[in-house]
């Protein structure tokens, strides 16, 4: 980075996308302006926007640039606006050419004549000059990004009220995309997955890997063996217990990891979730891994079941904000928190009807906010509550007081972390 990076200009005849690599990074941006503009989802976006693309390496990098930008907004930016006399808009799109730029030299550590021979055709008619001018003397001064990205202050602010001194170390948890988390059909042949995939293991049934293993041509994906799902995702599911054939509901079930975790546990599964699209891909998951469940589509809010349950999951819609480390666009959405409270307590209300007696329900959100968890948990008094217990939960994670579960990103660092959860249970 010594020296200055040196732009390479196509021929005037040639069309900027026919430059490789110029369309991805022009989805990258395209990706980026989404999040930030629209407020889309990620995950939502994301395969239309890549589908044009050919090469599988080609979107994956795309999908990596946008995470990274993403990841590192705030310090991306202030690097930006310290290199420019006057501050760029927000939504101008050479800053967003910029914070592609960036996060592909200071996070994916890409050379600099490639970020600038892909990034500056994406500013045709543009401030070109601006947008080189300004990686170019970033580059130069050897500007670098913090060992933690800057959370958004509203964010910063929420999660350092409720869980005071734990905002460094959420950063900290973020900073690096999360390993690759497995939960294995059969609990017992825990050991046996962990050495023929070369992974960890944080508890029976799980395997860890290293991020960026092509999960498709791994041992075991073929023969449904298992599944991806973080850690943190699998704990609810596990606090109902084995289920001897006796029935479970699982609500939200889509795309479907927690079914087949109850499906596997021995429970006669029935899956509600009231997209028919996303019950496609719980079909798939089921079919590929030999496993079954009764699927209805329709809205938690106005079905009624023909017999109570068992048992009953409730894993109920939310603002995903402990998601951050493998979805960084939730940190930049605005989330309707108070709309998504009113909504998970009806679902509980409900939910807490179904169940017959001696039976357990589970309530649980991928949230780091109070008002998603432990607010709801505290105003739920329909059913009995059922503690955790220390022996349910991996090492290095320990029940609340109240007999909760809550994990943070910035916990089980030394092992490659875990996403934000909450989790209470009760009895009927």
């Amino acid at each position: 980075m010594a020296r200055s990076p040196q732009t390479r200009k196509p021929a005037p005849s040639q069309s900027p996308e026919a430059i490789p690599g110029v369309p991805a990074r022009r989805a990258a941006l395209r990706l980026l302006d989404a999040v930030l503009r629209r407020g889309e989802p990620l995950d939502q976006i994301a395969p239309p926007i890549l589908r044009p693309i050919e090469r599988a390496d080609d979107r994956a990098l795309a999908l990596a640039i946008v995470s990274e930008a993403l990841r590192w907004l705030g310090d991306i930016d202030a690097l930006i606006d310290s290199a420019t006399q006057q501050n760029l808009p927000e939504d101008a799109k050479a800053r967003g050419v910029l914070q592609i730029m960036l996060a592909q030299a200071l996070r994916l550590d890409l050379p600099p004549h490639a970020v600038i021979a892909t990034g500056l055709p994406l500013l045709m008619g543009g401030p070109r000059r601006l947008a080189h001018g300004v990686f170019s003397a970033l580059l130069k001064r050897g500007a670098t990004l913090p060992e933690a990205p800057s959370l958004p202050a509203a964010a910063a602010t929420r999660w350092d009220e409720a869980w005071p001194g734990r905002v460094p170390a959420i950063a900290a948890g973020i900073a690096t995309p999360p390993p690759l988390d497995l939960t294995l059909r059969d609990a017992t042949q825990t050991a046996l997955w962990a050495e023929r995939l070369g992974g960890i293991s944080l508890m029976p049934g799980h395997v860890r890997l290293p991020r960026g293993s092509a999960v498709e041509s791994l041992p075991g994906f073929a023969e449904g063996a298992w599944w991806v799902q973080d850690l943190a995702a699998s704990l609810p599911a596990r606090l109902l217990g084995a289920g001897h054939g006796a029935r479970a509901l699982d609500l939200c079930a889509a795309p479907g990891g927690k079914t087949m975790q109850l499906a596997a546990m021995g429970w006669d599964v029935t899956a509600l979730d009231k997209s028919a699209r996303r019950l496609e891909r719980l079909s798939a998951n089921l079919a590929r891994t030999g496993l079954s469940a009764r699927i209805v589509a329709a809205d938690a809010l106005t079905w009624e079941p023909e017999a109570p349950f068992d048992a009953i999951l409730v894993d109920a819609p939310c603002s995903a904000t402990g998601t951050c480390r493998r979805h960084p666009d939730v940190l930049h959405r605005i989330a309707q928190i108070d709309e998504l409270a009113t909504l998970q307590a009806a679902m509980l209300a409900r939910a807490a009807g179904w169940l017959r007696p001696g039976g357990r329900l589970v309530y649980a959100t991928c949230s780091l906010e109070p008002a998603e968890g432990e607010d709801q948990a505290k105003a739920f008094t329909a059913l009995t509550p059922a503690p955790l217990d220390q022996t349910e939960l991996p090492e290095g994670i320990a029940p609340t007081a109240q007999g909760w579960l809550r994990s943070d990103p910035g916990m089980l660092a030394s092992s490659g972390g875990i996403d934000g959860f909450f989790a209470a249970r009760w009895t009927a």
